[in-house]
Formats: structure tokens, C-alpha cells, sequence
């Protein structure tokens, strides 16, 4: 969709950055007298405790906490409601940058509460480690005279020294409510730290999921893939539903309730691994847009700073090295935040391209972000920004698979070298990444409403396959029209991708495409 520029209107929008936006809401609510005297963004570190006892491998211990954003500001309240009362929900579940030994687990409550904490344990019934949560709370002003102010606390334990290949439970509280009493024993999660040396596993990735009935069977066939992590490509909630940037617009922070208590049943189990949509650019919290990001979610430290690009990091998983990307950086549709790291993340992104295919136990490289490289809807197509700025950069290191978001569909390349077929790519073939080329994936299908393509679907079992399809890329100068011939896979339907790795003499990636109805509309086999 377009950029989120809440409130602001459509004549100044089109022209404002993300940090013009931020400034122009922040003065027009102080004008109107919105905030209360002393609140300019909510916020709290609490104090982020370490567990008992000596620190090996065998006992997990709290990460160090994150320097405090100036955004995330002290805070004395606390709640007077009985503990008891208060339930904790939203889990969710990020790996720190070696999955093997760390994790971080998130978790939300509706109301302030004493000394928030995590149990944690290789038995459920033993829990006896505990340590204190960093609370990161956000206030969101009434920014339109139909919504309430919303105040909202996100809490985050990231643990360090596991044991790979262990299965860890978990429980979260806080004063009145713990998770160790025999009476929430249903509240107890767990999740399991990657291998010490690579094994077959599976991942699954979609992008633009949205709060929907759609959206909660995707999550239902997710959880039945036993993935060992999930990607997702950006466009998370859609707290802002028009992103039109015009005064209708609306800004209802409430929507991130409903969307992480729609995904705890995955993402407690699994770890979610985000990256950032143009959706995800909230202007109020901070002048990037990003400071809701970064109350919400914990991800791996990445090259840039943290704050100001959270949705930029990677990992390594197995023999998969993961690297995810913010888009809006180098997009030429949706300009808000175009350029903001000075062309930092794609000096990043070239180095750790490089050190990944230097190691000699990573045979796959995967990456993820928002908008498209390659796409033909009729919504938002190609961006050539990304084309210029990273494309070059995937052939040169020879990528492997390329998973994007934004046209809300499944579509997939033939095979690509600089952007032209090297080789067609049918249903249910095998691909060389390194001879052949990049396969690149639009799974834009999580649950948000559905685009459509100017040319007839084309999927397993349903082919209409045309020589060209009518498209266009954006350009600085607006809209390019192109023909395009790379188009193979077409599915207008809700969807995600599921990808068996394997490991040995012979590695490949599996990818699959699943509609939420469970049917299988692409297959294709990666190989190096």
C-alpha cells in the first residue's frame, strides 16, 4: 500500500520524508494541546536481571540490555490492579545472531505490572530460573477524534549461552502472576535452538499479513510445517489500514494487539523473523518511523544501528546464511525513507554477502525483504531501486533465493542473471543457483486483501503460461513500462512458502508454495 503518513494532508504528504512527517505530527498535536504535559513518546527500561549461579553452557543466561533509546524514556508508573488479574499474551519469539545459543522471547500485557520476568528451563516442570524483562512501553496520542489514546507494554528477555539443539521451556509473569504455579501451567511455551552442525530442516516466508480470517489459517498450515523459523517479509499488522496520506487516514495503534495475539500460536514456538514494509514506517514514535519496530520486536543486531534500522540483520541457521533487508531505503515507488542510510545498508549488505559465501559450511544464502525486485501486479509491480541498488549485488555472490512481499500474490521468476532469464524454471524443476541463476519469490498472499496480475493465473496444475506479460518498474521519473518474459508462477490466492534444506554432498532447498487451503500451487528444487 502507500506510505503511512497518518493525518497528514495529501497535499504536504507527497512531499514529506519520514523525519518531515514525524515533525509535522509531533507539532500539530502539541498545538491542538493533545499531549499530556511530560509525555512526548512513552517509554520504560526496567531493569534487565541476569540469573544465578554460574554462567556455561548449560545454564542460559539474560543478554546484556540494549543501550535505552532517548525515544523509550523512564517511567514511574505501575499498576494498581491485583498481578493476579493482569495475563500476559502476545509471545513471540526472535533468534540473536547465532540461533544455536540465543533467543530472545517477547510478550505484551494490557496494563502496567510489577517486576515483569521469564522462567526458564529444559523441563516444564522446572522453571527455577528467572530473570527480570526489559519493558519498552509506547504512547499513541488520539491522533484522530475518532480513535483513543492507546498506551501499550512490550516486554523482552534475550537469553545467551544455551545449549544447541536443546528444547528450552518457558513461562512469563510478573508480581501476582507466575507462570511456575501449578494454575497457569497452560501458559507455559517452549521453542528449541538450532544444531550445532548443520542439519535438514525446514523454514517458512510469507509477506503483508494483516489481522483476518485468511491470515489465521496461513498461520494454522505454518505450525503444521514444523518450521524451524519463519520470515516475514515486512507489511506486519497494518495498524495503518489506507496509508493513503490524506486526512482520513487512521492510525489505530490497537491493531498490534489484535495481530500478536493472532500469531502467538506460532510465534512462541517459532522464531518470527520480521523485516521492515512500508506499512511498518509509523511516523509518530520516532523521526525514522521505526520506533514502534523497535518497542515490538527484538531482532539480531545487524551491521547498522539497531534503532534506526531494525529490520536490517542476519543469521545463520544450519548451512543457510539469512539476510534481511530494509526496502524502503533504496525504494523508488514509496519514497518516505529513500536514502536514509546514506547507502550504509548496501555497503553492508556487500560484505556480509561476501563473508557468508567465504564460509565454507554454508552452502544456501536466502534473502528477504519487502518490496520486489520482480513482480507484474497491477498494484505496486517492480521497484527498480531495488533493481539498481541490489541485484547486481545477489548475481555477484550468487544468492540463492530471493523472497519478497508488497503485490499481495504468489508469483515466481524463471531463473535470472542482471535481471534477463538464463533459464526457465517450469513447476516442479530443478535450478543451479550457481550456473543458472536467481529465483525470485513474490509471497505476498498472507492475508491482506488480494491484488490481481494483467495477465491469467499460471499455477501447479492450472497453467495458462504466457510469453509476455505487460508490466511496468518504478523509476525515479514514475512508472517504466516493460514486457516481461520472467514471469512463470502466478497465483492470485492466500499463501506461503515452506522450504525443506537438506544438507550433505548433494544440498538443496525444496521450495514450495501452499495456498491456505492447504493445496500445493508451485514447487521447484534449488541446487548448487
Amino acid at each position: 500500500m502507500e506510505t503511512p503518513r497518518v493525518g497528514i494532508p495529501d497535499h504536504l504528504a507527497s512531499r514529506m520524508t519520514m523525519p518531515e512527517q514525524h515533525e509535522y505530527l509531533r507539532r500539530k498535536l502539541t498545538r491542538r494541546s493533545a499531549l499530556r504535559a511530560g509525555t512526548v513518546t512513552a517509554g520504560a527500561v526496567a531493569g534487565f536481571g541476569v540469573l544465578g549461579g554460574s554462567a556455561n553452557a548449560a545454564h542460559p543466561v539474560a543478554a546484556p540490555p540494549p543501550t535505552p533509546s532517548p525515544a523509550f524514556l523512564p517511567s514511574s508508573a505501575a499498576s494498581r490492579v491485583d498481578g493476579s488479574l493482569v495475563a500476559p499474551f502476545a509471545r513471540h519469539l526472535a533468534f540473536g545472531a547465532d540461533p544455536r545459543t540465543q533467543m530472545t522471547v517477547s510478550w505484551q500485557v494490557p496494563l502496567p505490572v510489577r517486576r515483569p520476568f521469564l522462567r526458564v528451563g529444559t523441563r516444564p516442570w522446572d522453571l527455577s530460573r528467572k530473570i527480570e524483562a526489559e519493558v519498552r512501553a509506547l504512547h499513541t496520542p488520539a491522533l484522530t477524534s475518532k480513535l483513543p489514546a492507546v498506551d501499550q507494554y512490550y516486554l523482552h528477555v534475550g537469553l545467551e549461552r544455551l545449549r544447541p539443539d536443546t528444547t528450552y521451556y518457558y513461562g512469563v509473569g510478573h508480581t501476582g502472576f507466575d507462570p511456575a504455579d501449578p494454575r497457569n501451567i497452560g501458559t507455559i511455551g517452549s521453542f528449541r535452538t538450532a544444531p550445532a552442525r548443520p542439519e535438514s530442516f525446514t523454514f517458512t516466508a510469507f509477506g503483508d499479513q494483516g489481522v483476518s480470517y485468511d491470515a489465521l489459517a496461513n498461520d494454522a498450515l505454518i505450525l503444521g510445517q514444523n518450521p524451524s523459523f519463519h520470515l516475514h517479509a515486512g507489511d506486519i499488522c497494518y495498524a495503518d489500514s489506507s496509508g493513503q496520506g490524506k486526512e482520513g487516514d487512521t492510525y489505530d495503534a490497537r491493531v498490534w494487539d489484535q495481530f500478536l495475539a493472532q500469531t502467538e500460536s506460532v510465534a512462541s514456538k517459532v522464531p518470527w523473523m520480521v523485516t521492515t514494509g512500508n506499512h511498518d514506517m509509523e511516523a509518530w514514535y520516532s523521526p525514522n518511523g521505526y520506533g514502534g519496530q523497535n518497542a515490538r520486536w527484538s531482532l539480531p543486531k545487524g551491521g547498522l544501528d539497531a534503532e534506526k534500522s531494525p529490520g536490517v540483520y542476519s543469521f545463520v541457521y544450519g548451512n543457510v546464511g539469512v539476510v534481511a533487508l530494509d526496502a524502503n531505503d533504496v525504494s523508488l515507488e514509496i519514497r518516505a525513507n529513500t536514502g536514509y542510510t546514506g547507502g550504509a545498508q548496501t555497503k553492508w549488505l556487500e560484505r556480509k554477502l561476501k563473508e557468508l559465501r567465504a564460509r565454507r559450511d554454508i552452502d544456501f544464502v536466502v534473502v528477504f525483504f519487502h518490496h520486489c525486485a520482480f513482480s507484474t501486479t497491477n498494484a505496486h509491480a517492480s521497484d527498480g531501486g531495488v533493481r539498481d541498488a541490489w541485484v547486481p549485488l545477489f548475481d555477484r555472490y550468487r544468492v540463492d533465493l530471493v523472497v519478497n512481499g508488497h503485490n499481495h500474490v504468489y508469483e515466481r521468476t524463471d531463473a535470472l542473471r542482471g535481471g534477463r532469464i538464463a533459464r526457465t524454471v517450469p513447476v516442479g524443476e530443478s535450478v543451479s543457483s550457481t550456473r543458472d541463476g536467481i529465483v525470485y519469490v513474490t509471497a505476498g498472499g498472507a492475508g491482506k486483501a488480494l491484488y490481481d496480475f494483467p495477465a491469467p493465473d499460471s499455477y501447479e496444475g492450472h497453467e495458462h503460461h504466457v510469453d509476455s506479460v505487460a508490466s511496468y518498474h518504478w523509476t525515479e521519473a514514475g512508472k517504466a513500462s516493460e514486457a516481461v518474459e520472467w514471469s512463470r508462477v502466478r497465483y492470485t490466492g492466500f499463501s506461503f512458502l515452506a522450504v525443506r534444506v537438506t544438507t550433505g554432498a548433494r544440498p538443496r532447498l525444496e521450495v514450495t508454495a501452499l495456498a491456505e487451503t492447504g493445496e500445493r500451487v508451485d514447487h521447484f528444487t534449488i541446487t548448487r
